[in-house]
């Protein structure tokens, strides 16, 4: 009997191909592309023992071993999945929907010069004495857990009290701030840190933390090196680096909601 080839085998042969370019790519980030190409080889040798040799001893191994391998490997690459998931949430045409959905809930927030001029203000006048600074700003994703790292705050956005907390005999000034809902709620907080090596070498410890949270969160992060005064914010996995007050106050303004 010939076999027929419809559009539902195309559809099948394409989902399957975009799910393996997506594990590729995912653990290509990770460093993990030999356990991906040996998780391959080892799923093809399955298929290729169980349904074209069809050799039920065998077969009924491996069956058992993949079986125990799935939950195994899901343990294991449990972060790598976690930002898979949140890579599709992100999409922006699932980020809208959240958006909408959120000012239905609240009712339409917006954003004036009064609740970022502090913020831009602060680093200007950090980035002059070289002081640094990491200021993470919650968008659509909860921040909750980052903020029970550090020291809650809770207080009105202010330019004194953000160069304060960053002014270098702190005992905040090494963590990073949280501002959600437009007021400071933490200080002091701890960063997921990035280990992605397409950071440049000249960027240190706080860029690399605030690419972390960019890559698991929705959130901006505002950096001022303290070597440079250079003032640098990340977003959705991106530096936008050397910026001038009046492109801060812009990133800030349009993406800040």
């Amino acid at each position: 009997m010939p076999l027929e080839f419809g559009l539902k085998d195309f559809i099948d042969i394409f989902l399957v191909t975009l799910m393996l370019y997506t594990c590729y790519r995912v653990m290509k980030e990770s460093r993990s592309l030999n356990i991906f190409f040996g998780v391959l080889i080892f799923v093809v040798f399955w298929l290729f023992v169980s349904q074209i040799l069809e050799m039920k001893l065998l077969g009924s191994i491996l069956d058992k071993l993949v079986s125990v391998g799935t939950l195994a490997l899901i343990i294991l690459f449990q972060e790598e999945i976690r930002n898979f998931f949140f890579t599709i949430g992100r999409h922006r045409q699932v980020e809208n929907l959240l958006r909408m959905l959120r000012r239905n809930k609240k009712g339409v927030q917006t954003t004036n010069k009064d609740d970022i001029m502090p913020i831009v203000m602060a680093c200007m006048s950090m980035s002059k004495q070289k002081v640094g600074a990491l200021i993470v700003i919650e968008r659509n994703l909860p921040l909750n857990d980052i903020m029970r790292s550090g020291e809650i705050i809770d207080a009105d956005v202010n330019q004194r009290l953000i160069e304060n907390i960053f002014f270098k005999n702190s005992p905040l000034h090494d963590g990073a701030m949280v501002i959600s809902k437009k007021r400071i709620k933490a200080a002091g907080c701890i960063l997921p840190v990035s280990h992605s090596m397409d950071i440049p070498k000249e960027l240190g410890l706080r860029h690399r933390a605030a690419k972390g949270i960019s890559q698991e969160t929705d959130a901006l992060a505002v950096i001022v090196s303290e070597e440079t005064g250079n003032i640098s914010v990340a977003y959705k996995d991106t530096f936008h680096l050397r910026l001038s007050a009046e492109e801060l106050e812009r990133f800030l303004t349009d993406y800040q909601t």
